[in-house]
């Protein structure tokens, strides 16, 4: 069985290396990337994967954060040209933990006709900024009992999905579903969790909100998400700065959060990385049944954050319907 995974980039040299490398070591066998327009040494880093033959470049021109177009792309030629059985649509900022076992061990054993797969989205807070990489510092995450569907949030409760490679397959923006897919989902399961690691250092939050923000206001027609044009408007009102400052957690917070139960500390991706770095063979354990337990009371409020999410959209589309008929 082969295992190919996706990544879309833009200036993400503090992250992308150890992505590609984590999921090369994790189980998949080849990485298909999209770099648009880096100007940051993320072109160069993917090309060095390029030259070892691991990974497929294609080099993006075009303005506009495309992402559901170009990640479409990539999935389809995993299928055609690339010998995927299963794929894999990731973010640089994201690293796909398979729940004991390798991707490629976990995803073999997906019964034949189930086609999609679901992936707990794990955002990790961001933590104060020196001179450490992203994997030493961000070693805390949110541990949700109770589900957050605030729009303007950047740490709801979300699934991301693996998908069987289909040469005709569509992936939704974001990669959390397939559109008009004929690919039975695999539902109330989800043996992988996708860590996530979007507010790395003040630069690097700085250049993505720029990034996206330009993006919708010239170039996407849809508007962007609440968390999107919240930050563009501190950034054009000159108070990112303040608006970082505020997401960080310092070690008081830190310690509050843990000790209330909506953080806890997570070493494994820190982990992870020091073992490529010394040479060493990355091991997924299967949880224990603690584990199992804590992950099953998280993934309830998964789904019931999407129950919720779907009675909104309901509402939303009556209060259309009556205005209509008045």
């Amino acid at each position: 069985m082969r295992v190919v995974v996706t990544v879309l980039a833009r200036d993400e040299a503090d992250v992308i290396g150890d992505q590609v490398a984590f999921h090369l070591n994790a189980g998949a066998d080849f990485v298909i990337a999209t770099d648009n327009n880096s100007r940051d040494g993320t072109t160069e880093i993917l090309e060095r994967y390029e030259r070892e033959g691991k990974l497929h470049l294609i080099r993006e021109p075009t303005e506009g954060l495309r992402q559901g177009e170009w990640v479409t792309r990539m999935a389809r030629l995993a299928a055609t040209d690339f010998g995927a059985d299963w794929v894999i649509n990731t973010d640089a900022d994201e690293f796909w933990w398979p729940r004991g076992g390798s991707l490629k061990d976990l995803l073999a054993a997906i019964p034949r006709r189930y086609g999609i797969v679901n992936a707990f989205w794990r955002s990790f807070v961001p933590r104060p900024d020196d001179d450490a990489s992203f994997a030493e510092r961000m070693t805390a995450r949110l541990s949700q009992h109770a589900p957050i569907n605030d729009p303007t949030s950047f740490y709801r409760p979300v699934i991301k999905v693996a998908h069987r490679a289909d040469p005709g397959v569509v992936v939704a923006r974001g990669n959390h579903a397939l559109l008009d897919s004929p690919l039975l989902p695999l539902v109330t399961w989800h043996p992988l969790e996708v860590l996530h690691f979007p507010l790395r250092s003040r630069a690097q939050w700085m250049r993505k909100v720029e990034l996206q923000g330009d993006a919708f206001t010239k170039h996407i027609e849809r508007a962007g998400t609440g968390y999107h044009l919240k930050s563009y408007d501190a950034l054009r009102a000159g108070r990112i700065d303040e608006q970082y400052e505020s997401l960080v957690v310092d070690d008081t917070a830190l310690e509050r959060g843990v000790a209330t139960g909506t953080l806890a500390v997570d070493t494994r991706l820190r982990d992870a990385l020091r073992t490529l770095a010394a040479g060493g063979t990355l091991t997924f354990e299967q949880p224990t049944d603690a584990d199992d337990v804590a992950y099953a009371v998280e993934t309830a409020v998964l789904d019931e954050a999407y129950i919720v999410r779907a009675q909104r959209r309901l509402d939303a589309l009556e209060q259309r319907l009556a205005a209509l008929e008045s």
